[in-house]
């Protein structure tokens, strides 16, 4: 691959939603920014699979008395999320630098079959 390609594989993660309009309008045919699109497109999913999760289980034990004391713990959970999701950003993000195609541990080969063409 070339040098040039790399910035818009970067893009798709240092600015989420215009960078990936961005790589799938204007850079289908760049291998490294589809893949890392794909990725970065299951990071944020899996961050915001993580908060709605919470919400509903939360919610649903907020119902039950004195419950939502366990429902405020498992926020720990979210935080814990939010925290590796920001390690996997950094991944991702150092990995398009370097021209790897390398999916993100956890979702990335989930991530990876989105079906993004």
């Amino acid at each position: 691959m070339n040098r040039p390609s790399r910035t818009p594989a970067v893009l798709a993660y240092l600015i989420p939603v215009f960078g990936w309009l961005y790589v799938y309008f204007f850079q289908r045919k760049n291998e490294l920014a589809i893949y890392h699109l794909r990725q970065s497109i299951g990071l944020a999913l899996f961050l915001l699979a993580t908060a709605v999760g919470w919400l509903v289980i939360g919610w649903g034990l907020s119902w039950i008395p004195f419950m939502f004391v366990l429902a405020i713990s498992l926020f720990t959970i979210v935080i814990a999320a939010y925290i590796y999701g920001f390690v996997a950003w950094i991944m991702g993000m150092r990995n398009a630098f370097n021209f790897r195609l390398a999916p993100l541990p956890l979702f990335g080969e989930w991530a990876g079959r989105l079906p993004i063409k």
